[in-house]
């Protein structure tokens, strides 16, 4: 059985064609690849072969999933990128968004077993007319599913891991306290533990982050650890959830990278994503829990700094893919 799997290319005046090139030419190089996976690249032809020239992959038009090869591509446009363009440029920003709409759709449909997406800028897409929160939120409009959290997740060169998810993702300082709901908590630690699941991990010890400085000191500090968290983790374990806390964050993250925790939740962006980064910055990987289809892509932006200059590096993307090989993998394979 084959395993389709899908790449959008992302902002193509970022570095999203070259690490995607680079990240499924080490892909095809390693020895410990998963046999029988294909993978459909949904981006820009030309600046796919542009790319392509420093990486030499055997890169072939989509002729239909029966085909033999193993690495296509396929724009769902009917007009080419122009070959060149700004970086952030407005159809640059507007193409991502097809090829975006376009791997949601096959996933849907069954035709890709996930998706996993390149880079985009959330400033280029805004300043093209299109009001944008970010990748997890498109998706997620496009599927409809309204109960979807991010995880960030990355191992460091000991092999100790972190996985975070996050309670609230892109929201100003000045409003966090109010978007921190019991609701939101609760989910978070629903999608922590059923991604440890998901993972095939023995267990789903979910460390909960208070949001306040040493978890509110038993409200000296702030109520919302005492009025929302705490009793989110209560609900949470009245489902028979492995979930403690709210804890202190600077500790909390130390335990778990220790190994005494499988997953911590977050209360928001920085608080997750800062230690996540130290431990793994060029491996982190951001997955979209609760989509009705798999979907992960690399924990960082387009970079338009190091676009056309063959340095990028594409560990994160490459780690992306293996991801979603495993996880797709499991799905069509449970046992």
């Amino acid at each position: 059985m084959h395993t389709w799997l899908g790449i959008a290319l992302g902002d193509v005046t970022g570095i999203g064609p070259e690490i995607t090139l680079k990240a499924l030419a080490a892909w095809r190089a390693a020895s410990d690849r998963v046999a029988g996976v294909k993978f459909l690249i949904l981006g820009d032809a030309g600046w796919l072969a542009r790319a392509n020239q420093a990486v030499g992959l055997p890169l072939e038009p989509f002729a239909g999933p029966d085909t033999p090869g193993e690495f296509y591509h396929l724009d769902p446009r009917a007009n080419p990128l122009p070959a060149e363009l700004a970086a952030g440029a407005a159809p640059a920003a507007l193409a991502a968004l097809d090829w975006l709409r376009e791997g949601a759709r096959r996933c849907l449909a069954g035709e890709l077993a996930a998706l996993v997406t390149a880079p985009v800028s959330k400033a280029a897409i805004i300043r093209a007319g299109v009001p944008f929160v970010g990748q997890t939120e498109f998706l997620s409009e496009i599927a409809g599913a309204a109960r979807t959290v991010m995880m960030l997740l990355g191992d460091d060169e000991a092999g100790r891991w972190l996985r975070v998810a996050l309670a609230t993702t892109h929201v100003p300082i000045r409003q966090l306290a109010d978007a921190v709901t019991q609701a939101r908590v609760e989910l978070a630690i629903k999608r922590a533990a059923e991604a440890c699941r998901d993972l095939g991990l023995p267990r789903a010890r979910i460390g909960v982050c208070g949001l306040n400085p040493h978890a509110g000191e038993g409200g000296l500090l702030g109520r919302e650890d005492v009025e929302v968290v705490a009793p989110a983790v209560a609900a949470a374990r009245r489902c028979g959830l492995d979930a403690q806390g709210p804890l202190a964050a600077d500790t909390l993250f130390h335990l778990a990278w220790q190994g005494g925790f499988d997953a911590v939740v977050a209360m928001y962006h920085d608080q997750g994503l800062a230690p996540l980064k130290l431990v793994a910055f060029d491996r982190g990987v951001n997955w979209t829990l609760g989509l009705p289809f798999i979907r992960t892509s690399p924990d960082h932006g387009p970079a338009y700094d190091l676009s056309g200059r063959n340095r990028a590096r594409p560990d994160s993307l490459l780690a992306a893919i293996r991801l979603a090989v495993r996880l797709a993998r499991r799905r069509q394979s449970p046992g």
